[in-house]
């Protein structure tokens, strides 16, 4: 199946209803289990909420890019400018439906290109539930290594999820660009 060519827009309020829909269905309940990167095995309630999104956009040094195939939002990632040379990749989504079919790809490199030109980063940084080898062995295929670095999961903080097991914790990603 070849891969859509896929057009990217920074978001912007009147995208937060869409964005969250499409997020919500990636990563929790049984719309995301249709798709390989779901955590709704470790985690039940929300990923995030539109209160969150407001913020990330509203932020002078975050963005979320969304990507669209044609007019029809399939994907997006949120992006953290760190400091003069990180930026941090997070929310990485694929609707569902579309997962495996390159598209993930497509949004890592848009994303890498973005903070590359626009914020002048040379080092991408990014976190993943240390359960999730498969979703870690994905990013080192795309050139991210694991770093010695784990950061603690926000156990007690319901905007991240509901915890179904207490040994979650993330770790730490990093790829030169």
């Amino acid at each position: 199946m070849p891969q859509p060519d896929l057009t990217f827009l920074a978001a912007n309020a009147s995208h937060i209803d869409a964005l969250h829909r499409l997020i919500e269905s990636a990563y929790r309940g049984d719309s995301a289990r249709r798709g390989w990167t779901h955590e709704a095995d470790l985690l039940g309630g929300q990923r995030t909420d539109h209160e969150a999104l407001s913020e990330i956009i509203r932020a002078d040094n975050q963005v979320i890019l969304l990507a669209f195939d044609t007019d029809i939002l399939i994907g997006c990632v949120q992006l953290s400018r760190v400091d003069d040379t990180t930026s941090y990749l997070g929310l990485l989504t694929v609707n569902p439906d579309m997962q495996a079919g390159g598209i993930g790809k497509q949004i890592i490199s848009a994303a890498e290109d973005f903070v590359r030109d626009e914020w002048n980063s040379s080092l991408m940084e990014m976190t993943v539930i240390g359960k999730r080898e498969d979703l870690i062995t994905y990013y080192e295929r795309r050139g991210y290594a694991r770093t010695e670095e784990t950061r603690p999961f926000p156990m007690e903080d319901p905007r991240f999820g509901l915890p179904k097991t207490d040994d979650l914790e993330f770790i730490v990603l990093q790829k030169p660009l």
